[in-house]
């Protein structure tokens, strides 16, 4: 028995805030309990003081400032559980809006886009009202850029059947609490745009302390031997060696200035995304997995000396600590008695040789886990749509109420439709606004999703692994000299390269050569459909050229014509945006025209 996603959304929701309710009673009821602990601390200690026991005085300030310092770390803890209530509470907010189609305030993924790619611009995978803004549920952009690449690349057959296990077990309605809190965990963070692959680099390439060996010995023995001086100076003994060395500091410190000032840039803006990295590691290194997938990924955070959470743990620590520099005060202090700069630098240096590259590879694990997190979420929001089975034969593509993911009425239409075979075109043909360009790209996007493991909008359907490839939305552009119909070419033209190249391609043409006259868009199309029918291709073009259909005949068997059909009732133009054998047998630009107060005369 299916599940119902929305009453589930819902009742989640309305739980979350009930709880994050509770929660935040609490931590207020301890931030009260900080506020007296403070006031009673200093009570205490005024009280000893002024009536001359300076011993309990003392005392009375130690064990007030560490009782205020447990009471604080244990407010800071209710306080993330309150904050991850919310999250969780939002998050299912958003599954509702998702379910509603109210996608556009999501995560555009519009940096992915790509005017050249084979398909992404045409069939609407990133940008608004996109494909991504339906997938996507990650906020990291490790995990939004694995996604992508996901949706811009086909898997092979094998890696798909992978990918359906992880996404089946992650799908499952016992998972849906650990799937939402790894969803929600990297939310409490900031993550800044390419920071992570930035840092990373630029850590590689700078070795500071390879050019300036002398500093390694430094930073151990200076600031103890600095400490001994300080203390021998107010214990009576001369206090040059101490201001001395406090001067050498500063001149260290001034001397390498930039150099300090770049490795704190640099660290700090990875610092929120390290600490998110982290707690989504430890989330996914504790959990059982079953699916083969999963289990794999997760061996992979244990390759190293230390669990991948502990490694990036100890960057975000190291990090922690250099950015106690951050007051101006403080880290005048800092640098001139303890050389806490270098030190920390020295650490961050010593991280890089040790864990580095196992942290390259455990990141990329957590980009794998995002992405199956956000497709599983997205598979249990649609529990209707039916998991893809990859077919051995060329080209099949058998559907079976395919419709249209990013149509979200409560009644969209959906077709059955069947083709398979090399160089076989289908060739559709249709009023206006009658459905064709909507079917061809229903097709193209449920390929999409099928190849990257993901459920399609379907009752079922068998697909062959192959290139999807589509001429839709081409455009002039002004910038190259370029006209629409000499844009329309050139990407024809990568058609017939890719075709070349012995991968098998599916291609999906919308009004081919439209950019030219009637005669010569007629022979250009039978010309290149003939072509692609000698290729390891096949497709389909989507036409207003009733002639093109006779090709039926002079290609048996590999030329299938299909139609969209409307009707005129009075100043009505209906559309049932059902998919029918044969060519079209109904017209509608002229009555168009007419209600657009064009005056056209019917004879």
């Amino acid at each position: 028995m299916q599940h119902n996603p929305s009453e589930i959304y819902s009742s989640r929701a309305t739980d979350f805030k009930q709880q994050e309710t509770i929660a935040a009673g609490k931590a207020s009821r301890v931030s009260w309990l900080r506020v007296f602990l403070f006031v009673a601390g200093a009570a205490a200690a005024y009280h000893f003081f002024s009536t001359g026991n300076n011993l309990l005085g003392a005392l009375a300030i130690v064990v007030g400032y560490m009782l205020f310092v447990v009471v604080m770390r244990w407010h800071t803890r209710l306080e993330y559980q309150r904050q991850h209530l919310s999250l969780l509470h939002e998050l299912n907010h958003e599954e509702l809006d998702r379910l509603k189609g109210n996608i556009s305030k999501l995560e555009s993924g519009r940096e992915f886009t790509d005017d050249h790619h084979p398909y992404t611009s045409d069939l609407d995978i990133f940008g608004s009202n996109s494909l991504f803004q339906l997938i996507n549920r990650s906020v990291t952009t490790i995990g939004k850029a694995k996604l992508a690449a996901w949706l811009q690349h086909r898997a092979s057959k094998t890696e798909i059947l992978h990918r359906q296990e992880a996404l089946a077990e992650l799908a499952g309605t016992t998972a849906i609490d650990w799937l939402q809190n790894l969803l929600a965990t990297p939310r409490h963070y900031k993550h800044i745009q390419e920071s992570k692959a930035d840092f990373f680099a630029w850590l590689q390439e700078n070795r500071f302390y390879s050019k300036h060996t002398y500093l390694k010995p430094l930073i151990f023995i200076v600031p103890i031997v600095t400490l001994v001086a300080i203390v021998a100076w107010f214990y009576g003994y001369s206090g040059y060696p101490a201001v001395g060395l406090l001067v050498v500091q500063s001149l260290l410190a001034y001397r390498f200035r930039v150099e300090r000032d770049a490795f704190y840039d640099n660290s700090i803006a990875i610092y929120e995304a390290m600490q998110s990295y982290t707690q989504q590691l430890q989330h996914i290194e504790q959990h059982q997995f079953h699916a083969p997938m999963l289990v794999d990924l997760q061996k992979q955070l244990h390759v190293g000396n230390v669990r991948a959470s502990v490694a990036l743990g100890k960057l975000a620590t190291i990090i922690d600590f250099f950015s106690y520099r951050l007051s101006t005060l403080m880290a005048f202090f800092l640098n001139t008695i303890l050389m806490w700069d270098f030190l920390w630098m020295y650490r961050l240096e010593n991280w890089r040789d040790r864990y580095l590259e196992q942290v390259k590879g455990s990141l990329d694990v957590l980009a794998n886990f995002e992405t199956i997190a956000s497709i599983a979420a997205h598979q249990y929001a649609n529990p209707t749509h039916a998991i893809p089975e990859i077919s051995d034969v060329p080209f099949e593509f058998t559907a079976e109420q395919l419709a249209h993911p990013l149509i979200f009425v409560s009644e969209r239409i959906a077709n059955s439709f069947s083709m398979q075979g090399v160089g076989h075109t289908i060739i559709v043909t249709g009023s206006n606004m009658s459905g064709k360009t909507t079917f061809l790209r229903t097709v193209g996007i449920n390929m999409v999703l099928a190849f990257a493991g993901a459920p399609v909008c379907a009752r079922s359907l068998r697909v062959a692994p192959a290139q999807v490839y589509t001429a839709m939305r081409t455009v002039d552009n002004l910038a190259e000299s370029t006209s629409s119909f000499y844009a329309e070419l050139k990407r024809l033209r990568i058609l017939l390269n890719m075709t070349e190249q012995g991968e098998p391609v599916f291609y999906l043409l919308d009004e081919i050569l439209k950019g030219t006259n009637s005669r010569d868009r007629h022979l250009g199309a039978m010309a290149l459909i003939r072509q692609l029918h000698n290729r390891y291709s096949s497709g389909m073009i989507s036409t207003h050229d009733l002639e093109l259909g006779e090709m039926e005949e002079e290609l048996k068997g590999s030329v299938e014509n299909y139609s969209f059909n409307s009707t005129i009732e009075g100043d009505k133009i209906l559309f049932d945006y059902k998919l029918q054998r044969g060519i079209c047998g109904s017209f509608n630009a002229s009555k168009l025209m007419q209600l657009m107060g064009i005056a056209i005369n019917e004879e």
